[in-house]
């Protein structure tokens, strides 16, 4: 076929993708079971596509994962996970190893597996899902600490279990000692948690200091940024994901230029990401392969959820607790055993053992895609009703604050742009109570599609957008100020508030 035809081919797709969001976003289902859906359609048993090679769609799994990972990362808010990164950091390593020794020692007795592969499907389901989680959050009011943790995790986690799975593929050509394969996974951690500090923070500085010709170029240069760390990072033998994340993470929560509309481009690139991947792991899979891969995803899925994630989060827990980091109650760890959703991560991970040549790969790919689907389907749409009987929502809690700048480099200034959210307690607040610095104005007021000058006495409203003008010396203050007021009121400072993220 011509490229024409190819684009046409691959437009379809993705718009046909695109609806499907809205009918997963209505039935409470994670999007990636519809795209999984339209990968098998169109695979072996539906249009006749399909895929072949295992080590194509592993590089280009990762790829994707990366990018899923860096609007992971830019798109987490700093003060909202904060305080949840201990337990999400101990979540990451002892939860992940917890997991697999479980699911590992579980499956060898009740299937009869090798060890060495039962020790790589418990590597493969360790993980879970960054573009599950997000997913799910994005609809779920959860209170502040405890999507945090969630958001952390899966952030986190990626990178230890993916060199746990590299790691194990390797070992029937390479057998290696337990004390040598914690030593190679530390080592990897830490050149690429050293790669992502490095390159985060000059990002940042290089972007506040260089002035673009054009806006759209600053998404363009932070996505591009965080693949610099993924690149070098695993160039340095160290964990292209933790660098990716940690990377993606400080660029995130830096004063950048036009950063509402960097989060926005990254949100559309991991969505087409997302697309792309699951499309093409469900061309990957034979249908006709996957029934007798039922009984013993089933089994190896049910130890995982039951078992492994409850053990997990509560050896976690009570690691937190004795080093005196963090206090989970029991609602908390019911909640977050739960939610340990597995996503795409999982199928990818499980195409590594196969492209290696590991005996009973394409059997563990096979279950992990059984597992991923049915599970998927159980714990996906009963998310809401667990956090309502457990008591951990928190319905009606107020957004934060939606802040896009634009540099006015000749005039030292910055313009910017303030979306006011339901539950703002900007709401009513008038334009001379917001007491902004001198050198600070707000400009114009849009509300219901209409823009005016306001003046002194205009109040705000919810969904009004502000423009204001600030000079570069004193923008700083100016958000923390508009983040006090619209979390504590006018009298803001009488409380303490002092709009810090």
């Amino acid at each position: 076929m011509t490229l024409d035809v190819w684009l046409l081919i691959g437009a379809g797709i993705v718009i046909a993708a695109i609806a499907s969001v809205r009918v997963a976003h209505r039935s409470g289902l994670p999007s990636l079971l519809l795209f999984l859906g339209l990968g098998l359609i169109l695979g072996a048993s539906g249009f006749g596509a399909k895929l072949e090679s295992p080590q194509a769609v592993q590089q280009i799994g990762l790829t994707a994962l990366a990018v899923i990972l860096a609007e992971g990362g830019l798109t987490t808010t700093w003060s909202h996970i904060r305080k949840s990164v201990p337990l999400a950091l101990i979540l990451a390593t002892v939860g992940v190893t917890v997991s697999i020794v479980v699911v590992a020692l579980a499956v060898q007795g009740l299937l009869g597996m090798d060890p060495t592969a039962a020790l790589v499907l418990g590597a493969v389901l360790a993980s879970t899902d960054a573009a599950a989680v997000f997913s799910v959050l994005r609809r779920l009011p959860l209170p502040t600490r405890l999507a945090g943790v969630l958001e952390a995790e899966s952030g986190f986690n990626d990178a230890p279990t993916v060199i746990a799975v590299v790691l194990l593929s390797g070992a029937s050509q390479r057998p290696a000692s337990v004390g040598t394969f914690l030593l190679e996974t530390a080592i990897e951690l830490v050149i690429g948690a050293a790669v992502g500090l490095a390159v985060g923070p000059a990002g940042a500085y290089a972007l506040r200091r260089v002035a673009l010709p054009a806006s759209g170029l600053y998404p363009i240069a932070v996505l591009a940024l965080t693949f610099v760390s993924y690149g070098g990072a695993v160039l340095l033998h160290g964990s292209g994901f933790l660098a990716v994340y940690l990377t993606a993470l400080i660029l995130g929560n830096s004063r950048l230029p036009h950063r509402a509309a960097t989060r926005g481009f990254a949100e559309g690139a991991a969505w087409l990401a997302q697309i792309g991947l699951f499309v093409m792991l469900g061309l990957l899979a034979t249908p006709k392969e996957l029934p007798s891969a039922i009984v013993p995803g089933v089994i190896a899925g049910s130890v995982l959820v039951m078992v492994a994630r409850p053990l997990s989060v509560l050896a976690s827990s009570t690691v937190a607790r004795v080093l005196r980091l963090d206090r989970v109650s029991w609602r908390d760890q019911a909640f977050l055993s739960w939610a340990g959703l597995r996503g795409a991560i999982p199928i990818v991970l499980a195409t590594i053992p196969w492209a290696s040549g590991v005996e009973g790969s394409k059997e563990i790919f096979n279950q992990v895609f059984v597992i991923v689907i049915v599970f998927t389907l159980l714990q996906g749409p009963t998310l809401p009703y667990a956090a309502r009987v457990l008591g951990v929502g928190a319905p009606g809690e107020a957004h934060d604050l939606e802040v896009e700048s634009a540099p006015l480099e000749e005039l030292k200034a910055d313009l910017l742009q303030v979306k006011v959210p339901v539950g703002s307690l900007l709401h009513g607040v008038e334009i001379f109570e917001l007491r902004l610095p001198a050198g600070a104005a707000v400009t114009l007021v849009v509300r219901d599609g209409r823009s005016f000058v306001p003046d002194n006495s205009t109040r705000v409203r919810a969904d009004d957008q502000l423009l204001l003008v600030t000079t570069a010396a004193c923008r700083d203050q100016v958000e923390r100020r508009l983040r006090a007021v619209s979390r504590s009121g006018k009298l803001a400072g009488w409380y303490g508030e002092r709009g810090l993220e």
